[in-house]
């Protein structure tokens, strides 16, 4: 009988590590809580609920989102006299009844502009329309909304003004004037400036300046958003902190917003080719039509378990990492910039399984020490 009571400590022991060895998070949401949101992008059919399988899958792994094209411009004001909210409805609904972070992409952009929009050759004109597409849909979702990208894609890649329709109109007075409106429709929301390879010198140059002239005018900006269009090789994760630490030191919020790893050859290396043309259904640009090599399956593991070991590094300067849709099948990457091609850049595969990729990121909260990043070259 004297046995009994060490026998039953030694079992309540065992039974308390054993807990405590498996308690591991389950989703990356859970995983990143306490360092950053982890989103990402939805389509109109994952908005809709029209896959019970995705919908699942979005709702335990994310905990932010972005709706991947239905609040751009021309969706959203299709006429000069009408807007369209019926998707963005959808899309607010979605994350409240969810209790995600929601993002809104985006205000102003020269890119996916309603057709009546890119005729405007005005100054006086072009200022009203910005004045009433920016009031009225800020103020619609006031308060629902937790940040906007105000401005999207302004730069040049050597940091200076994109030539755009609000550019050639108002010159580069638009660029303070947007974040003036939105600031005013809704004082309390957080506002981005977004753009694509801004982490490389040149163009982060740019954004800081943009973003000092913006200030200097008396617009609010709070944060910068990375997009994070990234390759297997590039940038380099040193690129990648300074641009962390280069706009973290001017006071702003650092958000990877469209993070996506690439795995397929950029035609644009290859000197003297036509991307238009010649590489339509070209085998050498498509080398992975049914399944990813074990090989690069590694890569990409090692590339995003880099990656997120960077951004846990500097985790109190980060607000938010997006992923630029749900699964593979879902990017637009297997069409951009040749139609008909077969990527594999994000966590999640065609059949919604995680990927190693995943597993990686994963680990790197779940385990110490994994060694996953090893022989990693960036």
């Amino acid at each position: 009988m004297k046995l009994i009571k060490p026998c039953l400590l030694a079992i309540t022991t065992l039974l308390f590590v054993n807990c405590t060895a498996q308690k591991k998070a389950s989703s990356l949401k859970e995983a990143y809580k306490k360092d950053f949101y982890i989103g990402t992008a939805l389509s109109a059919n994952q908005i809709e609920i029209k896959d019970a399988k995705q919908d699942a899958l979005i709702r335990k792994e994310f905990n932010a989102i972005t709706a991947e094209n239905i609040m751009k411009s021309m969706f959203v004001h299709p006429q000069k006299d009408k807007y369209d909210f019926a998707m963005s409805d959808k899309f607010i609904a979605y994350g409240e009844k969810n209790k995600m972070f929601i993002h809104g992409h985006t205000l102003i952009w020269h890119s996916q502009l309603a057709p009546w929009m890119e005729k405007i050759k005005d100054s006086t004109e072009m200022k009203a329309f910005m004045k009433d597409h920016i009031t009225t849909i800020v103020s619609k979702y006031k308060g629902r909304i937790g940040s906007w990208d105000v401005v999207n894609e302004a730069l040049n890649e050597d940091g200076t003004l994109r030539k755009s329709v609000f550019l050639n109109t108002l010159g580069e007075q638009y660029l303070t004037d947007a974040f003036k409106l939105a600031a005013a429709a809704d004082p309390k929301v957080d506002l981005y400036y977004n753009d694509y390879n801004n982490e490389e010198p040149a163009k982060r140059e740019g954004t800081i300046n943009l973003i000092k002239k913006v200030r200097a005018g008396g617009g609010k900006v709070d944060g910068v958003g990375i997009q994070a269009h990234w390759r297997l090789e590039s940038p380099s994760l040193q690129e990648i902190e300074e641009s962390i630490l280069a706009y973290s030191a001017i006071g702003l919020k650092v958000a990877f917003t469209e993070l996506d790893i690439t795995v397929l050859p950029n035609p644009w290396d290859l000197k003297g080719a036509d991307v238009n043309q010649n590489f339509e259904g070209s085998a050498k640009m498509n080398p992975y039509p049914e399944k990813l090599p074990a090989e690069v399956q590694d890569k990409l593991a090692q590339r995003y378990a880099a990656i997120f070991k960077l951004f846990l590094k500097h985790k109190d300067k980060i607000s938010r990492v997006t992923l630029w849709g749900v699964y593979d099948g879902q990017s637009w990457l297997n069409d951009w910039p040749i139609k008909g091609r077969t990527n594999y850049p994000l966590l999640f595969d065609t059949q919604l399984q995680p990927k190693k990729a995943y597993e990686s990121i994963m680990q790197l909260k779940n385990q110490k020490n994994t060694g996953i990043d090893k022989g990693f070259k960036d």
